[in-house]
């Protein structure tokens, strides 16, 4: 990522992505795109049935219960975002920070995005009085706050935001009559599954809130863009997936044929694909332990990540180091890591934290770079953090944290 001006948090273009998993595409989801490549008809706009009808089977054995009318996929959690904020007019509330690709969609339409502090122990889902304090802020000063964006298993934190959060936030959003839009990209990828409590906003309050699931987070390549959404009951509701779609057809954003095939097989969640999605989990789970525990240990605070491939980290003890290498902002950290570390980190200012903050997010796939062989053999081995190409990014990763650890102890001022 090149140098970007800060102001609006740089050019859309040049955001960080979804954190991708680093591995081969799985054999038999190549296998199903291949036997829809000669497929010359056009996927219809918000989906086809085989499509709408395995993400309805896919939410049901999440205890969502799910009608086929009431999805809509298309290309990218983006595009299901962007025509979800015009459908719903008004102005647009988002936790700070949150994923990079959230506020630009409300920019893009003309709305505000007003941004929301999270509470310390988790990202995702915004302090609940920090919620209706914003809410009475932006109604005394002429706005229209009608769309509240979160996500439970968060990018950029990889926190998993605890139930009582979770219904206190949601109980304040019910009481100003806010749609929700719950970002569950991650939801699959929990590390700890059997010792971390995940419940959806759509269980807690189901007339008011839109699921919205992007396949790159647990199941696609993100080079196959698909997502989908699952729409609550009721006559509102009805509107607003008839607006989405006027906004999809608008766009002609669909699925590509080929993908979409690939993504109902995916959704049905034979066993390849599950057993896949579970080595992938707990391969990266690991990784992002490691991780942690390498940052943590120069002195950067990061909470332990949950879910997803990526971690969190503010540098704000290592200051005096960072200050010894120019680097004085989060553009300039994203710059400096990037070249010590030869991976992404980009900056929480990508992630609507200040530009001030030295903080950035780091992916684990990153960590797994190497030949396609070399990636494979991740997802056997007993061991996959000592295979030689990992063990040299863990290496790497651990140098240049501690080289700034000791750099900030040599340039700390006496006492």
């Amino acid at each position: 990522m090149r140098r970007t001006d800060p102001e609006g948090h740089g050019p859309v273009r040049f955001g960080p992505p979804l954190p991708e998993d680093g591995l081969p595409v799985l054999p038999e989801l190549s296998a199903v795109l291949a036997a829809a490549a000669s497929r010359g008809d056009p996927e219809p706009v918000g989906g086809g049935p085989a499509l709408r009808e395995a993400a309805c089977g896919y939410w049901d054995r999440r205890g969502l219960h799910c009608d086929p009318g009431r999805v809509a996929a298309g290309p990218g959690a983006p595009a299901l975002l962007l025509a979800l904020t015009a459908a719903l007019g008004g102005d647009v509330l988002v936790p700070r920070p949150c994923a990079a690709w959230w506020a630009p969609y409300a920019r893009l339409l003309g709305r505000p995005a007003f941004r929301v502090p999270t509470p310390p122990e988790s990202g995702g889902v915004p302090d609940p009085y920090a919620l209706l304090e914003t809410v009475r802020r932006v109604r005394a000063e002429g706005g229209d706050p009608r769309l509240l964006v979160l996500s439970v298993a968060d990018d950029p934190t990889a926190t998993v935001a605890p139930p009582e959060l979770l219904h206190e936030t949601v109980e304040a959003a019910q009481g100003e009559g806010l749609h929700l839009v719950s970002d569950e990209t991650w939801r699959d990828t929990l590390h700890d599954p059997h010792d971390t409590v995940l419940l959806s906003p759509a269980e807690m309050l189901p007339d008011r809130v839109t699921v919205v699931t992007d396949l790159a987070g647990a199941f696609l390549p993100p080079g196959w863009p698909a997502a989908v959404a699952r729409f609550p009951a009721g006559e509102d509701a009805d509107g607003l997936h008839a607006r989405v779609l006027d906004v999809l057809t608008a766009l002609d954003a669909r699925v590509a044929a080929p993908v979409a095939s690939a993504a109902a097989y995916a959704l049905r969640e034979p066993e390849p694909v599950t057993a896949r999605v579970a080595a992938t989990v707990r391969l990266h789970a690991r990784l992002a332990a490691e991780a942690h525990a390498a940052v943590v240990a120069a002195g950067a605070l990061a909470r332990p990540p949950q879910a997803g491939r990526h971690l969190y980290v503010d540098l704000a003890p290592l200051r005096p180091a960072l200050s010894a290498h120019d680097v004085g902002d989060a553009q300039e950290l994203e710059d400096f890591l990037a070249a010590r570390l030869g991976m992404p980190a980009p900056g929480g200012h990508r992630f609507g934290d200040e530009l001030e903050a030295p903080r950035v997010r780091l992916s684990t796939g990153a960590l797994l770079a190497g030949s396609e062989t070399e990636r494979a053999e991740c997802l056997t081995s007993q061991a996959p953090l000592e295979l030689p190409h990992v063990h040299r990014a863990l290496i790497q990763l651990k140098t240049a944290f501690d080289d700034l650890r000791d750099d900030a102890q040599r340039w700390e001022p006496p006492r």
